[in-house]
C-alpha cells in the first residue's frame, strides 16, 4: 500500500523525467537505424556508379583456386594507371597485390595480377584458398581508397560444388549488349524470358509471348537460335538504370524450368556522342537519321532495321543490300572518317512509324535505337511525284523549297540501291542533264535536254547543311516511247517534242526507236544489204547504157542504110561530095532504066528495058563497093525524074 501511494506520490516532473528518457531512447535507436541504412544506400550508390565493374561474389573451393575479372573504361590514363586488388579491414584496404609488382606476404605465391589495357579489363587470381581468404575485397585503379574501385565477395566452400556465378556484361552508356541463353533441348517448347531481379521479385523484361516491359519497348529483342531450347538476347540504348541483375531462363521463374544470372554494369564515360533519340516525320515527307560509331573500330556491316516484337526486320545495309517495298525511298550514306552513317527516309506513310535500330558488326559490336514518331504536318520540299516522258523530248523537272532552306545546299540526285549519286549543280553531263536553281522562285530545276530510256528511275531533290543530310523528295521518271501530243504536259513537267528532232536527238543519244513508227532492226538490216549489192550494178548498167546511146546516135547520124536485093549496107555520105555528079557520070551507059517495087520501102530491083532484044553485056563481077554506088546513082536518077515531072 506504501508502494502504490509512493507511485501516486510521485510529482509531475518526474513523470515527465521518465516519459523524455525512454524518448531519448528511442529517437537514438531509430537515428542509429537511419544511418545505417544511409551508409549502405551510399556504399551502393558509390559503387553502382564507379566506372570500375566487377563480380559482386566469388566462391571457390577450400585449397582451390578463384579469378575475378574487373573491368575499367579504355582511357588513356586508365590503361597505364595502377591495378591493384586489396582487402577491407576495420579502418581499411589492405593491398594483396598490385600491377606494380607488390605482393602482401600471405598471398605470396598464390596470388597474381595481369592486365590487358587494350580491352580495358584485369584480372586476379587466388590459388591454395584457406578459410581465412573469406571476406571482402576491392578491385581498383590508382591509389588504394582514394581511386576507383568495386567491392567484391569472396567465399570458400568444402564443396563438392560451387554455385555458378553470374555473367558479367560491361556496357557503356547508349550503347549494347547482346546475350546468349543456352539451356536444354528438352526446354524447345517452353516459354523464353528475360526479367531483372528487384525488391519484390524478377520484374518481366521480354518473353517469347510477345510481353515486353514499357521501359524497354523499341530497345529489346529475344530472337530464337537454331538449338531447342537456346536464345538470344538484344538490348540497345543502354540508360543508367538498366544496370543490374537480371535472370535468363525458361519456364517461368520460381515454379519450373531453368534460369542464368546476368549481372550488367553500364558505365557513364563514353567517347561516341549518340544525337536524338526521337525523330519526327509528316506523311509524305521524309526523315535524316544519324548513327553513330567509334571510328576506331573494325565494323564491316552498317545496317538499319526496324524493330518488332519478335525480331528487327532488316531494311538496308552499307553493302547494297536492301528489302523490295523500300525501294527508291531508302538509302545509307557511311562517312567512316567520322565514325556516322547516315539513313534517310522519305515518302513517309502512318505505318513507318515505330522503333528503329541502328546497328553495326565489329569486335566492339554497337546498337541504338531511334523512335520514328507520325505528326502532323506538310512536307517542306513539293513537287510532282511521278513524270511520264517520251524518248527524245526535253523534261524539266522542279522542287520547290520553303524560306528556312534559303541558306542550305540543294542537289539533285539518281537513287540507285547503291546510294544516291548527286548531280552537280548547272554541269552538264553526257547525259544532257542540267541541275540549276532559281532563288528568286525558290526552285531547283532538273533538265533532261533529250531523255533516254537508261533514264528512267527515281530522282531525288534534297537539301544539306554543314555536312548533315537534311529533308528529301522523290520523284520517279518514267521513259517510254509512245506518242504524244505536242501539248501534252505531266503535272510541272515541260515536255516539248518535234518529228524533225526525234531521230537526230535519238542517233546522237543512242535512244530506243518506236517500233511501231519504224522497221523493225531485222528489216532494216535486210534493206541495207540489198541497197549495197543492187545500186554498184545499176550504177554499171546505167553508163554502158549511155555510153552505147552515145555511140548509136553518132553513128546514126553519119551513116544512112541502103539496101539492093538482098544485100544491105551501110554507106557513108561523106564519100559523095557532089551527088548530082557523081550521078550523071555512073548513069552513061544504061538505057531505059526503070525501077520496080518489090514490097519493101527499102528494096528495089533495078530491070533493063527492051531486054530481049538487046545484047547481053558482058558480066563482070563487081565489089560491094562498086554495086553500092551503082544503087545509089539510080536512086539520084530517079529522083531528078520525078522532081522534072513535078516541075
Amino acid at each position: 500500500m506504501g508502494k502504490v501511494k509512493s507511485l501516486w506520490q510521485l510529482s509531475k516532473k518526474d513523470f515527465r523525467r521518465l516519459g523524455n528518457q525512454a524518448f531519448e531512447r528511442k529517437m537514438t535507436f531509430l537515428v542509429f537505424i537511419f544511418l545505417l541504412s544511409f551508409l549502405q544506400a551510399e556504399s551502393a550508390r558509390v559503387s553502382s556508379s564507379s566506372p570500375i565493374f566487377g563480380p559482386r561474389q566469388v566462391t571457390g573451393l577450400l585449397e582451390g583456386s578463384v579469378t575475378v575479372k574487373c573491368f575499367y573504361p579504355r582511357t588513356s590514363v586508365n590503361r597505364h594507371d595502377r591495378k591493384y586488388w586489396c582487402k577491407e579491414s576495420t579502418r581499411q584496404c589492405v593491398t594483396v597485390i598490385s600491377s606494380s609488382g607488390y605482393t602482401a606476404q600471405d598471398f605470396a605465391g598464390r596470388a597474381t595480377i595481369t592486365d590487358f589495357p587494350e580491352q580495358g579489363i584485369f584480372t586476379i587470381e587466388i590459388s591454395k584458398l584457406v578459410e581465412k581468404d573469406i571476406g571482402f575485397y576491392k578491385c581498383g585503379i590508382g591509389l588504394v581508397n582514394r581511386g576507383l574501385s568495386f567491392r567484391v565477395k569472396l567465399d570458400v566452400s568444402k564443396g563438392p560444388n560451387v554455385p555458378e556465378e553470374a555473367e558479367l556484361y560491361y556496357i557503356e552508356l547508349g550503347g549494347s549488349v547482346t546475350i546468349n541463353c543456352a539451356f536444354g533441348t528438352e526446354y524447345g517448347s517452353e516459354r523464353k524470358y528475360l526479367c531483372k531481379m528487384g525488391k519484390i521479385g524478377c520484374s518481366n523484361v521480354i518473353d517469347t509471348y510477345g510481353n515486353v516491359n514499357e521501359n524497354y519497348k523499341g530497345r529489346v529483342l529475344l530472337s530464337p537460335q537454331e538449338l531447342a531450347g537456346s536464345f538470344s538476347l538484344y538490348i540497345t540504348q543502354m540508360r543508367k538504370e538498366d544496370s543490374g541483375v537480371y535472370l535468363c531462363g525458361v519456364g517461368a521463374y520460381g515454379e519450373k524450368g531453368e534460369s542464368k544470372e546476368l549481372d550488367v554494369h553500364v558505365y557513364q564515360e563514353t567517347s561516341v556522342p549518340q544525337g536524338p533519340h526521337v525523330i519526327n516525320g509528316v506523311i509524305g515527307g521524309s526523315v535524316s537519321v544519324e548513327c553513330r560509331y567509334d571510328p576506331r573500330g573494325n565494323y564491316t556491316i552498317k545496317y538499319w532495321c526496324k524493330w518488332r516484337k519478335n525480331g528487327c526486320n532488316q531494311l538496308i545495309t552499307n553493302l547494297a543490300s536492301m528489302i523490295d517495298s523500300y525501294e527508291g525511298r531508302i538509302v545509307l550514306h557511311d562517312n567512316p572518317e567520322n565514325g556516322t552513317f547516315t539513313v534517310i527516309m522519305n515518302q513517309l506513310t502512318a505505318g513507318d512509324a515505330g522503333y528503329y535500330w541502328c546497328m553495326t558488326d565489329g569486335d566492339m559490336e554497337r546498337k541504338s535505337t531511334k523512335e520514328l514518331k507520325i505528326i502532323d504536318g506538310q512536307p517542306g520540299l513539293t513537287g510532282p511525284k511521278k513524270i511520264d516522258a517520251v524518248i527524245g523530248t526535253q523534261v524539266t523537272i522542279s522542287c520547290s523549297y520553303p524560306c528556312k532552306y534559303y541558306s542550305y545546299q540543294k542537289y539533285w540526285c539518281k537513287w540507285r540501291n547503291t546510294g544516291c549519286q548527286t548531280l552537280i549543280s548547272s554541269e552538264q553531263n553526257q547525259t544532257g542533264l542540267v541541275v540549276n536553281c532559281d532563288k528568286e522562285k525558290r526552285t531547283l530545276y532538273l533538265t533532261f535536254d533529250q531523255v533516254i530510256q537508261t533514264d528512267q528511275g527515281w530522282y531525288w531533290c534534297g537539301v544539306s547543311h554543314s555536312g548533315h543530310y537534311g529533308e528529301t523528295m522523290a520523284v520517279f521518271l518514267t521513259v517510254n516511247g509512245d506518242a504524244i501530243s505536242p501539248n501534252a504536259k505531266s503535272e510541272d513537267a515541260t515536255i516539248s517534242n518535234t518529228d524533225s528532232e526525234n531521230s537526230n536527238d535519238l542517233q546522237n543519244r543512242g535512244g530506243v526507236i518506236d517500233n511501231n513508227s519504224l522497221p523493225s532492226s531485222e528489216e532494216h538490216d535486210s534493206s541495207k544489204v540489198i541497197l549495197s549489192v543492187l545500186l554498184p550494178i545499176a550504177a554499171v548498167c546505167l553508163l554502158l547504157a549511155t555510153v552505147f546511146v552515145v555511140v548509136k546516135f553518132r553513128l546514126l547520124k553519119r551513116t544512112d542504110l541502103v539496101s539492093v536485093g538482098s544485100y544491105r549496107t551501110n554507106i557513108s555520105l561523106s564519100e559523095f561530095e557532089n551527088s548530082r555528079d557523081y550521078g550523071a557520070k555512073d548513069n552513061v551507059g544504061i538505057r531505059g532504066a526503070q525501077e520496080t517495087q518489090l514490097g519493101g520501102v527499102d528494096e528495089f530491083i533495078t530491070t533493063q528495058g527492051n531486054a530481049e532484044g538487046a545484047e547481053e553485056p558482058p558480066k563482070v563481077k563487081r565489089g560491094s563497093k562498086e554495086e553500092a554506088d551503082i544503087a545509089y546513082s539510080t536512086f539520084l536518077l530517079q529522083a531528078n525524074k520525078v522532081a522534072q515531072g513535078e516541075a
